[in-house]
Order: structure tokens, then C-alpha cells, then sequence
């Protein structure tokens, strides 16, 4: 089904009425974000130490594509779509070590630079040549210890979408460089579509209300709490509270290099957040699973030597922030399905960098 676009809606959206409520959950609008958002993105696939070696791979999503990515025999980083050209069966399935990639359907054998190696039979078939059926490659590339892919060829660098994002948090005292993978500490499913989650992580107009606790920990007054905007990412900075609250602890002590948050969007759907305290990174993701549900996961990275006990408090932390979020994005989902709401109504000094992501969807679906 063709979505007409109305050319009126960016001027609206300038304005600060949001996208139609139809937006999050028409089926006919997720096709078109698959096209034109997920197969044209840079996405987060994992850590460069499950690639660290020849033969090791690892399988991720970009949207609804599935990719693998690998590292091959000459040591270089591949990626590719995750599908044989056989028949479509998935090659590889979760992460491992292997010489070359099997489909488990007929046995169809790429090498890990993608060529076919074998097709069984296939030397009775007229004219079958193998060098025109390797797995179809995607974009991948590194910062620090993130290995991003793009199933878009043609795609600007990594580099140049990344902007001076990664400059930005050096500066403020996080080098992901620095930091040692600690395994992925959480992983929901969120029902809610992906839009709607992205939107509630880019304001912070609802901490007050909705995450007492955070709010006990970080600044969220509006002229402490900061927010900023590349063409591709945005921040948000929140200072350590100076006033400790009465009578009610903190969720943790904020004691480290790290004096104040940072919460980074990268477009479409991955975040990078800090929090007060040793340095450390949380890769928050959220996959589109249909119109009406996310898979969110969380990958964590550490200064080294940061203790076990820690980690554990900040990481039950960062999960009731993360519940507390569940529940508003999965209200929020029923509501504009209900259709009774045709659109929203921003209020831009708090809610600019959600007018901004609102932009790009726009602009890439029309």
C-alpha cells in the first residue's frame, strides 16, 4: 500500500504539533520505515571483542534485516545480509567461530569473505557460476569498541554520521575507547512502537513526575538539565543534584571521575547514556519488531577494574528507570492507537531534540 506524505505536515511539525497519531501503528507507515530508515542507517551490531579473532562471528539486526558480521581469515571486518541465496534460510544463527558460514537448509558454504564455496550439486547445473552467488555484503565499521553496520552501500561514512559526537564525549570526561564490555545486562520487549520509545528517551519534561529517583540523583531543572542537537544525534547533559534529598537516599552514590550524566541519541534507534560515577557507557537499543512492539537491549561498558558490587547497583538503577519507561511508552502506545488524539503538541523549550527526531522521520519517509 502507497502512504501519501502530506508536504503540509513538516510545517506543522515546525510549528510543534507532533506526527499523526496513525504514524505508530499503521502498518503501511513501519513498511515504509523499514525502507527508508532501517535499510538506509547506520545501527549498532555489537562488540568489537566478539569479532576480536579469524573466524568469529556474530548475528544482528538492522531493522528487520539480518546480518552477520565476521571477521575472515586476512583479519579484515566483514558484514553481511544474513540470508542465503539459495532459498533465503538464515546462514548463522547467535555468534561462534567458524572456517567458512553453512546454510543449514542445503548445505549451501560461503568462505568468510562472503564467496560461495560450495553448492551441492550444483556442478550438474548449466551455467551456474558461484561468483555470482556470494552473500550480498552491508557497511560496517568501528568506534571505539561499537561495531556498527548499514545495509546501504551507497551510505555516507560512519565518520561523517557520527559528527563530533564522539570528540563530545571525550570532552566531557568518557572515552568508550577506554572501557572494557561487560556483557549485555538486559534484554525486553517493549509494546510499544519504536518511535514512541525513541521520543520518550529524548525529553526529560517527565523525570520529575515519572523517575523519582533519578530525579533525586540528577539535575533535572531546566536550567541545569542541557540539550543539544547535531543532524544525526543528540545530547542531553545532567549534573549531580547538589541537594541531597531529606530523608531518602540516593539510588547509589555518585562517587567517580563521571560528576555528570550524559544521554546520547544517534539516529534511528540507538542511544549511548552515562551516568555519575567510574566511567562507564550503557549501548541502549531499540529494534522495531512491528508496528506495535520494540525489542529494547542494553550492552555495558566499563572503566577496568570497576567493581562487581558497582556495577550491579548502577545496573538495578538503570532497570527501575527503565521499567519506570516501559510502563509510560506502553500507555502512550494505547492512547494514539485509540485514534481519538489526532496529533500532539510539543512544548519546544523542553521537548526540541523529540521536534528534531519527528524531522528526520519525516523527512526520510517522504
Amino acid at each position: 500500500m502507497e502512504v501519501e506524505i502530506a508536504g503540509a505536515l513538516r510545517t506543522e511539525l515546525e510549528s510543534g504539533l507532533t506526527l499523526p497519531a496513525s504514524w505508530y501503528s499503521d502498518p503501511a507507515i513501519y513498511v515504509r520505515e523499514q525502507e527508508r530508515i532501517f535499510h538506509r542507517s547506520w545501527q549498532y551490531a555489537c562488540d568489537i571483542g566478539q569479532v576480536a579473532e579469524a573466524g568469529q562471528f556474530t548475528t544482528v539486526q538492522a531493522g528487520e534485516v539480518p546480518i552477520v558480521v565476521v571477521r575472515d581469515q586476512a583479519d579484515e571486518l566483514r558484514a553481511f545480509v544474513n540470508v542465503c541465496r539459495h532459498r533465503g534460510h538464515l546462514v548463522a544463527a547467535g555468534c561462534g567461530k567458524r572456517e567458512t558460514l553453512q546454510c543449514g537448509y542445503h548445505a549451501w558454504t560461503y568462505d568468510l569473505d562472503g564467496s560461495l564455496r560450495a553448492a551441492p550439486r550444483s556442478e550438474r547445473e548449466p551455467g551456474f557460476d558461484r561468483s555470482e552467488w556470494g552473500l550480498s555484503p552491508v557497511l560496517v565499521d568501528t568506534w571505539g569498541p561499537f561495531v556498527f553496520v548499514n545495509p546501504d552501500l551507497g551510505a555516507a561514512s560512519l565518520t561523517d554520521t557520527l559528527e563530533d559526537l564522539p570528540a563530545l564525549m571525550v570532552e566531557r570526561g568518557v572515552d568508550p575507547a577506554k572501557l572494557e564490555f561487560r556483557g549485555r545486562s538486559r534484554e525486553w520487549i517493549v509494546e510499544a512502537n519504536w518511535k514512541i520509545v525513541v521520543e520518550n528517551y529524548l525529553e526529560c519534561y517527565h523525570c520529575p513526575v515519572a523517575h523519582p529517583n533519578f530525579s533525586r540523583l540528577i539535575d533535572v531543572d531546566p536550567d541545569q538539565y542541557l540539550l543539544s542537537h547535531g543532524t544525526w544525534f543528540s545530547s542531553q547533559f545532567g549534573p549531580v543534584a547538589a541537594q541531597r534529598p531529606n530523608g531518602k537516599p540516593l539510588p547509589y552514590e555518585p562517587e567517580g571521575e563521571v560528576r555528570a550524566s550524559q544521554f546520547h541519541f544517534g539516529w534511528p534507534n540507538w542511544t549511548l547514556n552515562t551516568l555519575p560515577g567510574p566511567p562507564n557507557v550503557r549501548m541502549l537499543v531499540f529494534e522495531p519488531m512491528g508496528p506495535d512492539r520494540t525489542k529494547t537491549y542494553l550492552d555495558s561498558y566499563w572503566a577496568p577494574g570497576t567493581p562487581d558490587d558497582l556495577v550491579e547497583e548502577m545496573d538495578a538503577f538503570s532497570a527501575e528507570v527503565g521499567q519506570e519507561d516501559t510502563d509510560l511508552v506502553a500507555s502512550v502506545h494505547l492512547g494514539l492507537k485509540s485514534g481519538m488524539i489526532p496529533q500532539g503538541r510539543l512544548l519546544l523549550d523542553a521537548e526540541h531534540l523529540l521536534q528534531h527526531f519527528q524531522l528526520l522521520v519525516y523527512d526520510a519517509l517522504s
